[in-house]
């Protein structure tokens, strides 16, 4: 009897094994569920100054739900190529991508919708303050900007630029400057007061705002703003490549 004892352990039934193969089939995918998953931090603001609160945050892959804090901050459990999703009555919907290899805390900078009734809303519902919300419609409208929307740094600067124009090659020149095609004609690029050769790396919703500067304007700037100078100003000040 002790000998068929020792048998039966080490000579585990067909039922027994599958049961094991099955037990160790769901840890390992949940341990590769598991692996793909992290948190992602955000910044919720309103005209790129005000924090908006106890506004709904959601992933669109991981399905998980946040809120944002006092100072718009949040915290969102994301999966592998997620979505960020936000929806609000007084706001324009936002759906950014994610990427698993950002550590930087996102920017998001929701456009408020002007109403009268949203305006009631956005108060009473607690996403901004009257007194911040009062200030921001009267002074800041330039800052109520949906960049998000576009796809990259050069659709904006095409859009919202006006006089600019873009190449395929991503050479930025402004309508009135030279023609020449000695790549002498090409704006100067000044990113947060520091000119560059290299915008690829802003992303469009970290920009705050877009200015031409020509002729007078963009005198300052000495003979590299000959033919002309292109200001942006991004949400939060970052290290220029």
């Amino acid at each position: 009897m002790e000998h068929h004892f020792i048998l039966s352990l080490y000579n585990p039934n067909e039922n027994t094994m599958k049961s094991i193969l099955t037990i160790i089939s769901a840890l390992i995918m949940t341990s590769a569920v598991h692996a793909q998953n992290r948190v992602v931090y955000g910044k919720l603001t309103a005209y790129n100054t005000f924090p908006v609160m106890n506004v709904e945050i959601s992933s669109k892959k991981a399905k998980a739900t946040t809120m944002s804090d006092s100072l718009g901050n949040f915290a969102l459990v994301c999966l592998e190529k997620d979505v960020i999703q936000i929806k609000s009555k007084v706001f324009q919907p936002v759906n950014q991508k994610v990427s698993m290899e950002d550590t930087d805390t996102l920017s998001i900078n929701l456009i408020f919708i002007d109403t009268k009734r949203n305006q009631e809303i956005a108060v009473n519902s607690g996403y901004m303050t009257e007194t911040n919300l009062n200030y921001a419609i009267t002074h800041l409208e330039e800052e109520n900007t949906d960049y998000c929307k576009y796809t990259d740094i050069y659709m904006l600067l095409r859009a919202e630029g006006s006089g600019i124009q873009v190449s395929n090659s991503g050479v930025i020149t402004i309508r009135g400057g030279n023609t020449s095609f000695s790549g002498m004609d090409q704006a100067l690029i000044v990113v947060d007061g520091q000119p560059t050769t290299n915008i690829d790396w802003i992303l469009p919703c970290m920009v705050r705002s877009v200015d031409i500067l020509k002729d007078s304007d963009a005198a300052i700037y000495g003979s590299r703003g000959g033919n002309g100078v292109v200001v942006i100003t991004l949400t939060h000040r970052q290290k220029v490549p």
